[in-house]
């Protein structure tokens, strides 16, 4: 089973990136790059080389899906799992989901103390390849 060290988050709102940032990197041990836009993620995600690819889903210019349909275009970040992170009511099950790599979604508001185990919990339920 794969180790997870790196992710990847794409998140517009400087304050949620702020408490993602202390919940993965300070509390939960992760190295975390984090990317205010697809765009952003585009350019810089496949050199940070991420295990994972956490996205908001909902986001100006390209939301979380846009971002992730781009993301899985390039080679090294084709297969990386995937957890959306929204407000919104989604079904992580849904037809446009699938293919995608989508592993769940965490609600916002989360709770920055669980937030790793969380993306554990997550990523322990991803399909062994």
């Amino acid at each position: 089973m794969a180790e997870l060290k790196r992710i990847l988050h794409v998140e517009d709102d400087e304050d949620i990136l702020m408490i993602a940032r202390l919940a993965l990197a300070d509390l939960g041990g992760f190295e975390v790059l984090q990317c205010m836009s697809g765009p952003e993620a585009i350019e810089k995600g496949a050199a940070f080389a991420p295990n994972l690819l956490l996205l908001d889903f909902m986001m100006p210019e390209m939301n979380g899906l846009q971002t992730l349909q781009a993301l899985r275009t390039q080679a090294p970040l084709a297969d990386v799992p995937a957890i959306f992170m929204t407000a919104k009511q989604i079904e992580t099950g849904h037809a446009e989901f699938d293919g995608l790599g989508v592993l769940g979604k965490i609600t916002k508001p989360f709770d920055p103390v669980a937030l790793s185990n969380d993306i554990m919990r997550l990523w322990g339920q991803r399909p062994q390849a």
